[in-house]
């Protein structure tokens, strides 16, 4: 039983990635201009229109393969954690403005609900990796 709940973790995070990456690329003037609208300087918000959803689409490819998986879990909990940390200081207001950069049909969450979606997909990431470990 635990090995198909192994399998159910890493293809949803694969899922996650890959939509959200796809959806970003897909729109990319849209999404390159969600990113400008946010609260850091311009040059930053033009490297990260393309480097995360390039991010989020390696990160599911690593997590593809066993051999890389270890990798793809450890890249899921740290761009998980820096999401997170950033919808939470968002949702406690510790911006001037709100913005948003989120894809599909994570638009239509609010904050508090963005952040549990992202701790969920965190912990997921860490039960994948914590049981990786374990195997080895």
């Amino acid at each position: 039983m635990k090995k198909y709940y192994d399998t159910a973790f890493y293809l949803i995070l694969i899922f996650v990635w890959t939509y959200t990456g796809i959806d970003k690329l897909i729109g990319f003037e849209s999404s390159r201009k969600a990113f400008h609208n946010q609260t850091f300087p311009a040059e930053l918000a033009e490297v990260l229109a393309y480097a995360i959803p390039i991010t989020e689409l390696l990160i599911a490819s690593l997590l593809l393969f066993s051999v890389t998986r270890w990798w793809g879990y450890l890249g899921s909990i740290l761009l998980l954690t820096v999401f997170s940390t950033y919808v939470g200081l968002i949702w406690v207001g510790a911006f001037p403005r709100v913005p948003c950069n989120c894809a599909g049909i994570l638009e239509s969450l609010g904050w508090a609900e963005h952040f549990v979606l992202n701790v969920v997909g965190l912990g997921i990431g860490v039960w994948g990796l914590y049981n990786l470990k374990c195997e080895n």
